[in-house]
């Protein structure tokens, strides 16, 4: 018996994901499952034959313990002196999708391969997205 594996750009899907009142850790995991593919019998580690994700309500995403004042979203220009520091209240209020952009970018595997990846994830603050044409599924998470 052959092993199959899985090529780049079969049968890829859409799906659609609510955030309202979802943990932001675990919805992570979840949707970084679906971009790698994982939850197909055809997985194949070494290429990019996950679906597309579409998250809603970002602004409604809900964090654990103490993160909303204590966690810290960190970039660097790449100049001396240009690292920034953005605690989650203040990206909340101004960006709200890239909570879960960075939550899921650091469950993905580093490389090209998870830069592709994570292309394919795409999220909106409000309820609205411009991904109407694709006909995505909802997709249903454990909770």
């Amino acid at each position: 018996m052959k092993t199959e594996f899985a090529r780049p750009g079969e049968g890829r899907k859409w799906y659609v994901v609510d955030a309202n009142g979802k943990t932001l850790g675990r919805l992570a995991s979840q949707i970084a499952n679906v971009l790698r593919g994982k939850n197909k019998p055809t997985f194949t580690p070494h290429a990019d034959a996950g679906d597309f994700v579409i998250v809603v309500n970002a602004e409604k995403i809900k964090l654990t313990g103490k993160k909303e004042e204590q966690k810290i979203y960190w970039r660097y220009s790449g100049f001396y002196g240009g690292e920034k520091a953005t605690p989650a209240v203040t990206m909340r209020a101004t960006h709200p999708e890239r909570m879960i952009i960075a939550a899921v970018q650091g469950m993905l595997p580093k490389g090209p391969l998870g830069r592709a990846q994570l292309k394919k994830l795409k999220a909106y603050a409000g309820s609205d997205h411009h991904h109407k044409a694709q006909k995505p599924e909802p997709l249903t998470l454990a909770e």
